[in-house]
């Protein structure tokens, strides 16, 4: 195959949540790709608002837990320690690679490459090798081992990650849980509650953050901010100045008492962040000011917890542990009504991801489920959305 497997418009995933549970629900489907061939991106499905099952990927051998767009390739990862490399438009397994190497909690790409987030704390890089038909393959782990070798000789480099236990600062003492890009840059967070650092050149840490006071849950960036959502109950802008080499803490979205924010993420312009809280509610801030939010959204979601979102243009979608899908429009303020429900996974919902489309009146999502399988929507855009008042 000539065509190279990540192209430079490569999208990433970047929402993960800290509960992960293998406890779902015996996975029952098969693959099953209905003969559509994708002639819905050429026209309208019909006038009606609903929406359209194109796919279910079955083939993990764990609950998938997160989820990144190539190019025309879809990869998912698992808590089986297995990576799926899916071609569209047909959705057939194109690859597998990453066995073995531990639990994948996250998963972000950058034109050849691959970053992968696991829970035994490393960071794994893999390179598309276009002379061997475009097989993944491993080269390097992150820390490095040149990064080890230049810093465990002195004692000011490590730090106390518990009780008479110390590791060096470029480690994370537990589960690596979301990644991030962002100039040049690598973000992790860690249920150690650190956020670090790395500079994807050379892949060395720069930077460890002691962010939050509980489990760093998601991370996103935006023009430059990233944030990063915790179990604390709070969402945190960092950003760093030109003339300075360390990040600065900006801001903090302060969500609801004695919850977990499971994710984040920031709308397109920038103007509106968005938490995803354990109490099946929706926060969202109005943030036009590096020095300023207010508060501008409030929405009981779902049932259960939300565990992640992802943002389409003026639509935000969130996927719950009530094993549901909620499509949402965002009015002029910032403020969500509900567009549609989706239903289908046997499984709480874990990551999401949406495609634009040029055609079609709507966009692609990708959802991947407890229930060990990545399923494949059509949304459309157009119908009447209805108003959530409740507080």
């Amino acid at each position: 195959m000539d065509t190279p497997l990540l192209s430079a418009n490569s999208t990433s995933s970047n929402s993960s949540t800290s509960g992960d549970t293998d406890e779902s629900p015996p996975n029952s489907f098969r693959y099953n790709f209905q003969d559509l061939s994708f002639k819905i991106l050429g026209t309208p499905i019909s006038c009606s608002q609903s929406y359209k099952s194109l796919a279910v990927l079955s083939g993990h051998v764990g609950s998938v837990s997160c989820l990144a767009l190539c190019g025309e390739f879809i990869l998912s990862a698992s808590q089986g320690k297995d990576i799926i490399v899916w071609q569209q438009p047909d959705l057939r397994q194109f690859t597998k690679f990453g066995q073995g190497d531990g639990s994948v909690k996250a998963l972000v790409t950058a034109g050849n490459r691959v970053f992968t987030a696991h829970q035994d704390s490393r960071i794994r890089v893999w390179k598309v090798s276009r002379s061997s038909e475009n097989v993944f393959r491993l080269i390097d782990a992150l820390p490095t081992t040149k990064d080890y070798l230049g810093k465990f000789m002195k004692q000011s480099n490590y730090v106390q990650t518990r009780r008479h236990h110390k590791r060096l600062w470029i480690e994370h003492a537990d589960s690596i849980s979301c990644l991030t890009l962002s100039n040049g840059l690598i973000y992790s967070g860690s249920w150690d509650k650190t956020l670090k650092v790395w500079r994807m050149s050379d892949f060395k840490c720069l930077e460890s953050i002691k962010a939050h006071d509980d489990a760093i849950n998601a991370l996103i960036a935006h023009n430059g901010i990233v944030y990063s959502a915790s179990a604390d109950g709070k969402i945190k802008a960092w950003t760093k100045e030109a003339n300075n080499k360390m990040h600065s803490l900006k801001a903090i979205l302060e969500g609801h008492k004695d919850i977990s924010l499971n994710s984040v993420v920031v709308s397109e312009d920038g103007s509106f962040v968005y938490g995803g809280g354990s109490d099946g509610y929706i926060m969202g801030w109005l943030y036009n000011n590096i020095d300023s939010s207010k508060s501008i959204c409030d929405t009981k979601a779902h049932k259960m917890a939300v565990l992640c979102m992802c943002v389409m243009g003026d639509f935000l979608c969130s996927g719950s542990a009530d094993k549901s899908i909620c499509v949402w429009k965002r009015g002029v303020n910032g403020e969500l009504f509900r567009h549609m429900v989706i239903k289908g996974h046997e499984g709480p919902v874990k990551c999401l991801q949406g495609l634009k489309m040029r055609v079609g009146g709507g966009f692609m999502l990708y959802s991947g489920s407890l229930d060990k399988s990545v399923r494949v929507w059509w949304v459309p855009s157009y119908g009447s959305s209805e108003a959530i008042t409740e507080k």
